[in-house]
This record gives C-alpha cells, structure tokens and sequence, in this order.
C-alpha cells in the first residue's frame, strides 16, 4: 500500500479546473464577456471547494450552492469561514446566482460584477487553501 489517497488524482483535476476557470474568467473579463465571466468565477469556486472536500472528507455535496459547500468546509476552520460567510452573504449569493442567470436569462453583467466575481472567487480559494 502507498498510503496515497485514493482521492488524489480526482483532487489535482478538480483543482486544475477551478484554476483554468479562474484564468478564464480573467480573460472573458478583459473582452467584455461579462456574463461568461461570472460564470467562469462561480465554476472556479465551486470546483475548488469540492476538491478540498474531497481531500479532507473524501466526499463532497452533489449542490452548486458556494454557501453549502463552505458550510462543509467550515467543519475544519469554522470560526473563519463562517466569518467569512457573514462578512460575504450578500456576495456569495449574487456568485451562487451566477450559475443560472449567466446561462439562462437576459440578465446582463457588468465589469464590475465581473471583477468583484473573480475577486472573490480568489478570496474563497485562499481561504479554503489550507482547510
């Protein structure tokens, strides 16, 4: 036995695609694809924080909601996430919302709801980077 997690690999691909996420979202930003954008920051958040979910529990919820998952995350470092949460609400439920209005209706971005996505997105990476 290698003592390797049996998570391990589906943890790196998790990982890697929230990152490329993140770099995509950048990218849609700096051409004016707000809405892309958006949604791109919500996929990075999301896949991340089930991949450390994954890593620490060895399973995460089957749920897109951002708020759900760092409510699982919170179970290590529940005083800062849940911070977190508090500080961010109104933030993370625009993000969370951003997985179906992006796709699915008229609603327009802007640049700046673009930037504070990515920005956060980021914020929530960093924060769950060591749970």
């Amino acid at each position: 036995m290698s003592g390797r997690s049996p998570h391990r690999d589906e943890v790196q691909s998790l990982r890697e695609r929230g990152s490329g996420f993140l770099e995509v979202a950048r990218g849609a930003l700096t051409t004016g694809r707000y809405n892309i954008s958006c949604f791109l920051s919500e996929q990075a958040a999301q896949l991340h924080l089930k991949s450390v979910l994954l890593e620490t529990v060895g399973d995460y919820p089957r749920t897109h909601r951002i708020r759900e998952l760092l409510a699982e995350a919170s179970k290590t470092r529940k005083e800062e996430i849940q911070g977190f949460v508090q500080k961010n609400r109104t933030r993370l439920i625009a993000l969370e919302d951003a997985y179906i209005i992006s796709r699915y209706t008229s609603s327009k971005y802007t640049n700046e709801d673009a930037e504070d996505m990515i920005k956060l997105a980021k914020e929530i990476l960093n924060l769950t980077a060591e749970v």
